[in-house]
């Protein structure tokens, strides 16, 4: 069994900024950690938000399922997308996401964390930079907390970024009919209330298509708002990938955005695995609430962990 249990040493966590990210060392990532090791990066992602491990060439895609696995319940790969049984491909070849978004959030059951791992690379480019909505929540002023935490935000597939980037147009048009084969909407509340930390946190992203109750240009405006809160350079954390890196992050607590500064010719694909989450939750005690879709086949509704 691997673990740091057997010198006595817990893995070493190497803070990246203020807000959100760490560095995990001492850790061969797999289906056989004990539950020491496990809990520890658990509490790591909890209080960093996103957190990266180096060096992990061994893994597959069934040894990264088994870590998924003690880490929560996955997902099957995508609500809409075909994928193989057990991970999504993010691949360069189908289109880039690179725009901020939080994942699936156009369903009611919100994912609760995202494993993420290179599998090719180009040459130069293709990092990845994760924002903490909590910190951009705190950094609020208390007029505009208030207001936020008043607001509710309808999201959808059909405000996506899978037709972004440069892959083949024809590529790109495929993956974004399957993408919107089946529509989702789902409304839910601008602040959420974390329900494993208890912190609060802005639900936005590339999927929200208005806000609740708002004109067209209201909406922008104020999504606008908010959303430049969250990607303020002090609020974020970027990371340049290598083979056999591995990256977790929190997706209740961030936002992410795929860097597009690599060529065409170059290829970049990483494997995801998705946990499942609980119906988010507003200030005001009110959950979030489905207006088209059924996400029961996607995940089951996890119950919080006690904060």
């Amino acid at each position: 069994m691997s673990s740091f249990a057997d010198s006595g040493t817990a893995p070493r966590v190497v803070k990246l900024g203020a807000h959100i990210g760490a560095r995990v060392e001492g850790v061969r990532l797999g289906g056989d950690l004990d539950a020491r090791t496990v809990a520890a990066i658990r509490a790591a992602l909890h209080e960093h938000k996103v957190i990266f491990f180096q060096g992990q060439q061994h893994l597959t895609e069934d040894a990264q399922y088994e870590f998924a696995e003690l880490l929560g319940t996955p997902t099957t790969p995508h609500p809409t997308l075909a994928a193989g049984a057990k991970s999504l491909a993010i691949d360069s070849q189908h289109g880039r996401s690179n725009v901020w978004h939080t994942d699936v959030t156009f369903v009611d059951r919100v994912p609760a964390a995202s494993i993420l791992r290179a599998v090719a690379l180009p040459s130069y480019g293709g990092s990845t930079t994760w924002a903490s909505t909590v910190a951009a929540y705190a950094a609020l002023p208390q007029p505009l907390r208030v207001l936020a935490e008043n607001l509710r935000a309808r999201h959808s597939n059909r405000y996506d970024y899978a037709g972004e980037g440069r892959a083949s147009e024809q590529n790109s048009a495929a993956y974004r009919r399957e993408f919107e084969a089946t529509y989702f909407e789902t409304e839910h509340p601008v602040v959420e209330v974390h329900p494993d930390t208890g912190e609060r946190a802005l639900l936005l992203g590339c999927f929200v298509k208005e806000l609740v109750g708002l004109s067209g240009s209201e909406s922008r405006a104020l999504f606008q708002l908010f959303q430049h809160r969250i990607t303020r350079l002090e609020h974020t954390t970027r990371w340049d990938w290598s083979l056999g890196d591995v990256a977790i992050w929190d997706n209740r607590a961030t936002q992410h955005y795929a860097i597009d500064d690599y060529d065409g010719s170059e290829h970049r694909r990483l494997t995801r695995i998705t946990l499942a989450g609980d119906i988010p939750v507003g200030v005001d005690g009110r959950p979030s609430r489905v207006v088209a879709g059924d996400a029961g086949s996607y995940a089951p509704v996890e119950v919080p962990r006690a904060a």
